[in-house]
């Protein structure tokens, strides 16, 4: 049995139209039942760290799409299902905030990027940031980032336990290098393993118990990665601030909106490691989720191959996202295994969501990764299946928010276009020279105290086909 079909399918549950209730006719947010109430302190944390899957389905289920939780609070709710997500991402009463959300989860090590941000300072700053986005952006980095995929899987050969998960993370902080960076052509081997390793322990705060910085704790090591990251990233400021190059580096430091608009040198420290964290993190473990599925559904690796042949190594943007199948797998990649499961946010103000009034001052976790398992939106939820994709089916579009992978409204993903074209270029090089294969009852082994990973690596069968040069 594969991943896919692992977990039952859902129960459907009755749907409410949004926008309907007022605050005063609102119902308050149903009482936690005892039993839901967790450990003391800790709440159910561990059950979401366990299976978040089985703990959102238990949380439709018992109370709705308006739902208490318990973890370090008991004033939490999760939203569940795309009808709650809608209301939240479309944020019309501005009552949603990211900062004080993320800022008590991750602040301290990816403060003032853009997802810690809100309302008009967000909007400035992404106005800027959208310059370093555009198409004729997208093809530079296209361009530039063949040759760096090309170098980072120099070294892969056949392998029947390859570990798909840390070779395909250091490939994306390599592409990151590169992309990013400009190449940094001073920076060794060692620096950026320091780097990834920064990135890691920076992510791993989320899961964090003592938020604070005491060593040997997870925002302890936190603290030293942000300082790593800042340490490296000023260094090269100052070259980046006297030359224009097309590298995302460089781009952020000379951008500037018809207004004048530009980023200072700690804007542009700031966003640089949150985009580099973004862009490595969820590009792995997207890419991983592709080749696991295409390892255990060979029929869809031909497909993907018969496309990645058509071109040649270096495919232009264009070609890219020709690739219909290679398109299909990946958004049912997204759906099966969504890199941010759940998104934070924290009213700051009394709001009603699905007839359900959410006092200010409260955490509230949307869930997205529930949306894309719901049998009300999907057929047969848990089976990988990318033809639910096909212009002759889109199930994406039984509901504007069934797939939301990305996120919605003005905090939707600023670089969800570089993301599929850096996953697609990555699949379309290991198309055209390897093969691989994977035990159809492999279920991956998932840490989810952060972004989710393969705790055992995700092992495949790999076996080199071409040159790879």
């Amino acid at each position: 049995m594969s991943q896919a079909t692992a977990t039952p399918p859902p129960v459907s549950a009755p749907r409410r139209k949004a926008g309907t209730v007022s605050l005063q006719e609102a119902r308050p947010v149903p009482e936690l039942l005892p039993t839901d109430k967790g450990l003391p302190l800790f709440g159910r944390i561990f059950d979401y760290a366990k299976s978040p899957v089985d703990l959102m389905r238990h949380q439709w289920e018992t109370y709705g799409p308006v739902a208490p939780f318990n973890a370090f609070t008991t004033n939490a709710v999760m939203l569940l299902g795309p009808d709650a997500c809608e209301e939240a991402f479309r944020n019309k009463d501005k009552a949603f905030a990211n900062e004080p959300a993320w800022g008590q989860i991750v602040g301290p090590f990816f403060n003032r990027g853009l997802m810690l941000m809100d309302f008009e300072e967000h909007h400035a700053h992404r106005r800027i940031m959208q310059e370093a986005f555009t198409r004729d952006r997208l093809l530079n980095y296209t361009s530039a980032m063949h040759p760096a995929i090309a170098d980072g899987m120099a070294g892969w050969d056949s392998d029947a336990a390859f570990p798909t998960y840390p070779r395909l993370k250091q490939l994306t902080l390599d592409i990151a290098a590169d992309i990013f960076m400009g190449g940094a052509a001073d920076t060794s081997r060692a620096q950026m393993d320091k780097v990834n390793t920064a990135f890691i322990a920076c992510v791993q705060a989320a899961a964090g118990i003592v938020r604070a910085d005491v060593p040997m704790t997870r925002w302890g090591r936190a603290y030293r990665g942000r300082k790593v990251l800042e340490d490296f990233l000023r260094h090269y400021l100052p070259a980046k601030r006297a030359t224009r190059t097309d590298d995302i580096f460089s781009v952020l430091c000379h951008i500037e909106t018809d207004e004048g608009e530009r980023f200072t040198d700690d804007d542009v420290v700031n966003h640089m490691i949150f985009l580099m964290m973004a862009a490595h993190d969820t590009s792995t473990i997207t890419a991983s989720t592709m080749l696991q599925y295409l390892g255990q559904h060979p029929e869809w690796q031909e497909r993907c191959r018969e496309e990645a042949l058509a071109f040649g190594d270096a495919p232009t943007l264009e070609e890219t996202e020709s690739m219909t199948s290679l398109d299909l797998v990946m958004k049912e990649a997204l759906r099966l295994r969504a890199p941010v499961p759940m998104l934070s946010r924290h009213t700051v103000k009394d709001t009603v969501v699905q007839g359900v009034r959410i006092p200010a001052e409260t955490d509230v976790m949307i869930c997205v990764q529930w949306s894309h398992l719901m049998e009300d939106y999907w057929t047969n939820p848990f089976v990988f299946d990318p033809d639910r994709f096909s212009s002759e089916r889109r199930e994406d579009k039984s509901h504007r928010y069934a797939w939301e992978p990305f996120g919605g409204g003005v905090h939707k993903c600023i670089g969800l276009y570089f993301a599929g074209m850096e996953v697609k270029s990555i699949m379309h090089r290991l198309l055209r020279n390897y093969r691989w294969t994977v035990d159809p009852g492999y279920v991956a082994p998932l840490d989810n105290h952060s972004l989710p990973f393969p705790k055992d690596g995700q092992p495949i069968n790999l076996v080199r086909t071409g040159s790879n040069r």
